[in-house]
């Protein structure tokens, strides 16, 4: 399993046109790749639950990936948030 924390820093946090790439960028891959903020979580081919996480500029999230390419996407994944979030 990898694991890496990330703080978002788009003022308006998680939103559609983001999180839509996002789920886009997560389904490349066949490992399994999860969203945690407090409590909550969301898999990260889960638009509405990853929108539904309330996610804010400011907030720290931890993405657990776990699969075959874990490697490959927790590395896609964090260069998609440094870029886009």
């Amino acid at each position: 399993m990898k694991e890496f924390t990330y703080t978002i820093t788009d003022p308006v946090g998680v939103h559609a046109r983001p999180a839509g790439l996002l789920v886009r960028e997560a389904r490349q891959f066949s490992s399994t790749a999860t969203f945690v903020k407090g409590d909550k979580s969301a898999k990260a081919t889960s638009l509405m639950k990853l929108m539904g996480m309330g996610i804010r500029q400011g907030d720290t999230v931890a993405v657990r990936v776990e699969g075959d390419d874990e490697e490959a996407c927790a590395a896609a994944l964090e260069k998609f948030l440094k870029d886009n979030m």
